[in-house]
């Protein structure tokens, strides 16, 4: 889905990312070109290590290319993960797709 600004580009996960569910995903993830892209996970409730995995080599991945990727809508249990494996201060999250849209 584009979003408000040009060059940006939404994918909503609805579900836990998990090794199971991850492969449909991951081939949307490597479809996107654009500058921007924000995945929306207020509906994921929650994602297993390859999830995890999946979510920070989109995010290198975006880095490669001159990219930014956000994360939007994240509950306390994928924050949780996040903190243990020390990677929310690599991955930029907001409260919501607008928030994260504004911050850009």
């Amino acid at each position: 889905m584009a979003g408000e600004r040009d060059g940006t580009t939404i994918l909503k996960l609805s579900g836990p990312l998990t090794i199971s569910t991850m492969f449909g995903f991951q081939n949307e993830l490597r479809a996107v070109k654009s500058e921007v892209l924000i995945i929306d996970m207020s509906e994921t409730p929650y994602m297993d290590s390859a999830g995890l995995g999946l979510i920070m080599n989109a995010h290198v991945s975006a880095q490669d290319r001159g990219a930014k990727m956000l994360l939007a809508g994240v509950n306390d249990r994928v924050k949780a993960l996040f903190e243990m494996t020390k990677v929310q201060a690599v991955l930029k999250s907001f409260p919501s797709v607008v928030e994260a849209e504004a911050s850009l």
